[in-house]
């Protein structure tokens, strides 16, 4: 089972799965998860700001209840204590405060030091003994001690002792504050569900709304004031709490995560889809191709591929194949040029000894011819041409031995402009015999006098003899051939034109292949000899329409062209 081989279209489904599901599904979580954090952090610090605006509103409160209590205990009309309040006045004082206040006091009444009711906001209980009441915290505000009993009934005691002029105690001033006060400030807090409580310093409830002790108990969502918010009066530790079932909490974030699997769904509904007809507009043009690549080798008509509609992937895939078959074409025509260069060089070969031997006999006559003292300039000249043709000659014959394993070249620097003048010197004499005009055209070189290449000296000059002893053999009598060298930023081109019939169109290629030839005589090599070598140095030989007019008026004549580059690369 794990050898089984997968289709192209399995492969891209199940690519499909794991590099576009996959990553869609981990970033929906990764993205949900984020949300969730955000949007809890955003319920949470909610909560706390609302448990701080309750604990101030609690220390503000409870700081004027005791400012309240301080500051009426210094008041004139409080020295009535110490007379018993005969006249009523502190009572009705009193009273007056109580009812300005509207509830937030449930009494207030002023104590003798012998524990009686001297002065009452309620009249029944003047001259009683004063209630009974446990201590609970002993505070100061603005250096005014302070007492508060513990909270019994919903009640908060708080005294302030009365002190005359004379810093005696006369009476003790009682305000009895309404703690459901603190509780209306906690239920004002809650908000869906949300339960609330204020706590003392150990954590103690004093105060609480409905289901405060069930909330918390449920382990749910619960922030404290602690840490911040700017108490009015500091001198009071106490934090509200606000708690919420996490249900209540966690109900957006459900939503919303309900909301990411719709939509995660879907994308994958959706995807899936599409997957199936994608898959197959990748997998039908490869289809296609393999179907071409199974029939190619079996019908030598076989045609190319057609451009397919797949991506553009596939189209370079076809159009590299169909490059790949004309190379194929190609190689082969090579190859088929070079097995008649090698029937060339086996034909040379058993023809050596006997080109050889007269060659031999040439080269020492014309060195010996060349010693005579009353031989002519010219004719010393001419046993120089023959010493050095024979010497070429001689080469070439090797050349040609070597076809079936052509000799690499070997690149050094030589000065083109003048292996061409060498060349044409060489010939001149030949063409002038055929009354043939031979220039070798200076001016795109006249303001440089060397023009460097790399390249295998021998060889390029054999090419150049090669294309000129071509024209000159071909070409009728007052006809001309020109050689030009023209320079560029990192080639040059030798062009060798002429003003004969020129080449037709059907022969351009056929030309170049071994053993062809359009001359009564010759034997078709040369081109193909001259193009092998050419391309050996990374170089092309071309035939194109000459410039020059053709002397019937009608066509143009040939212009062979090699181009070479100035440097190779090793």
């Amino acid at each position: 089972m794990l050898n089984r081989p997968f289709s192209v279209r399995q492969v891209l489904l199940a690519g499909f799965f794991f590099t576009a599901l996959l990553p869609m599904l981990i970033m929906t979580l990764l993205a949900f998860y984020q949300a969730r954090t955000v949007l809890h952090d955003q319920i949470v610090s909610g909560m706390q700001t609302r448990a701080i605006a309750a604990r101030s509103e609690v220390d503000r409160m409870m700081f004027e209840r005791l400012q309240n209590v301080a500051s009426w205990s210094r008041l004139d009309v409080m020295y009535e204590a110490q007379i018993g309040d005969v006249d009523k006045r502190l009572s009705h004082f009193l009273a007056d405060l109580k009812q300005s206040y509207r509830g937030v006091y449930h009494e207030l009444y002023v104590v003798s030091p012998d524990g009686r009711v001297v002065a009452s906001s309620e009249p029944a209980q003047i001259g009683q003994p004063a209630p009974v009441v446990q201590p609970w915290l002993n505070i100061k505000l603005e250096q005014h001690p302070l007492l508060l009993a513990e909270i019994t009934q919903q009640l908060l005691p708080i005294a302030s002792d009365i002190i005359d002029m004379d810093g005696n105690k006369i009476g003790t001033l009682w305000a009895v504050f309404d703690w459901d006060e603190i509780e209306a400030i906690l239920k004002n807090t809650q908000s869906q569900g949300s339960t609330a409580a204020l706590l003392d310093e150990q954590g103690k409830p004093l105060a609480q709304t409905a289901e405060w002790q069930q909330t918390v108990a449920g382990h749910d969502v619960s922030v404290s004031s602690s840490g911040n918010g700017q108490a009015v009066a500091p001198i009071f530790k106490w934090q509200v709490e606000i708690s919420q079932y996490r249900s209540v909490v966690m109900a957006p974030v459900h939503r919303m995560g309900y909301m990411f699997v719709f939509l995660l769904v879907v994308t994958a509904f959706l995807a899936t889809a599409l997957a199936a007809p994608l898959s197959r507009f990748i997998t039908m043009p490869l289809a296609r191709l393999t179907s071409y690549a199974n029939r190619f080798m079996r019908s030598s008509t076989q045609r190319a591929p057609p451009a397919p509609d797949g991506p553009v992937e596939v189209r370079g895939m076809t159009n590299a194949f169909a490059k790949m078959i004309d190379d194929l074409n190609l190689s082969k025509e090579n190859l088929t040029r070079a097995a008649k260069l090698a029937v060339a060089g086996e034909m040379a070969a058993a023809m050596s000894h006997e080109i050889r031997t007269p060659l031999g006999i040439l080269r020492s006559s014309a060195q010996v011819l060349a010693r005579e003292k009353s031989l002519s300039a010219e004719g010393r000249e001419v046993a120089s041409f023959i010493t050095s043709e024979t010497e070429r000659l001689n080469k070439l014959v090797s050349t040609l031995v070597d076809s079936a394993r052509p000799r690499q070249p070997e690149f050094s620097m030589h000065d083109v402009v003048g292996l061409l003048e060498n060349a044409v010197a060489m010939l001149r004499m030949q063409a002038n015999k055929k009354d043939i005009n031979l220039d070798l055209d200076v001016q795109a070189f006249q303001d440089a006098s060397r023009v460097l290449v790399e390249c295998d000296g021998e060889q390029i000059t054999q090419v150049i003899l090669n294309l000129l002893l071509n024209a000159i053999q071909i070409l009728d009598a007052g006809s001309s051939v020109v050689v030009t060298l023209m320079e560029h930023e990192d080639s040059v081109t030798i062009s060798v034109a002429d003003n004969g019939k020129g080449v037709d169109e059907s022969f351009k290629e056929q030309i170049f292949d071994p053993f062809f030839t359009q001359r009564q005589g010759g034997i078709g090599l040369g081109l193909a000899v001259s193009r092998q070598i050419v391309v050996a140095h990374f170089g092309s030989l071309t035939v194109e329409a000459s410039a020059l007019p053709c002397r019937s008026g009608a066509g143009h004549g040939a212009d062979f062209r090699v181009r070479l580059p100035k440097q190779q690369l090793h």
